[in-house]
């Protein structure tokens, strides 16, 4: 069996001095054990937790940003599916906006660092191709919305 968790892409605009694309960021936590990787926040699905609760949930721990600050984006959810250890991984991640820019990020003891990037400075911090297209299907979307 899989393990499973959930997450968030959380996205912030800047003030509209920078054209769109460039106006918007993406939030990168980059973990404090292992290979300290640059990831949005998420976590694994609590027995009997809905999957967009878990990714709220995480939201909340990691980064300290909870649902009431956050403008969920409707109709996008992506599905990643790699190894960890040996072991199939299934990540849920939706896509929302961080209603006041300005709003500090909190880390949890889980991580050391975080940064607000614009898509491929965001894409050169996650790494992994299946991370990177997320990130580039979340900014199509929004280009699509604009």
């Amino acid at each position: 069996m899989a393990l499973r968790a959930c997450g968030v892409i959380v996205f912030r605009r800047l003030a509209r001095c920078a054209p769109p694309p460039d106006d918007i960021e993406y939030l990168l936590l980059q973990t404090s054990y292992g290979e300290r990787h640059w990831t949005p926040p998420k976590g694994h699905v609590d027995p009997g937790e809905e999957d967009f609760a878990t990714a709220l949930r995480e939201t909340q721990e990691e980064a300290g940003l909870g649902g009431e600050q956050l403008r969920v984006i409707d109709g996008f959810v992506q599905e990643l599916h790699y190894e960890v250890r040996g072991r199939p991984k299934e990540v849920l991640y939706w896509l929302a906006e961080l209603r006041d820019p300005g709003t500090k990020v909190a880390l949890s003891d889980e991580h050391q660092d975080y940064r607000w990037a614009p898509l491929e400075e965001a894409c050169t911090l996650a790494r992994h191709k299946d991370l990177q297209d997320t990130l580039r299907a979340a900014q199509k979307r929004l280009e699509l919305q604009q």
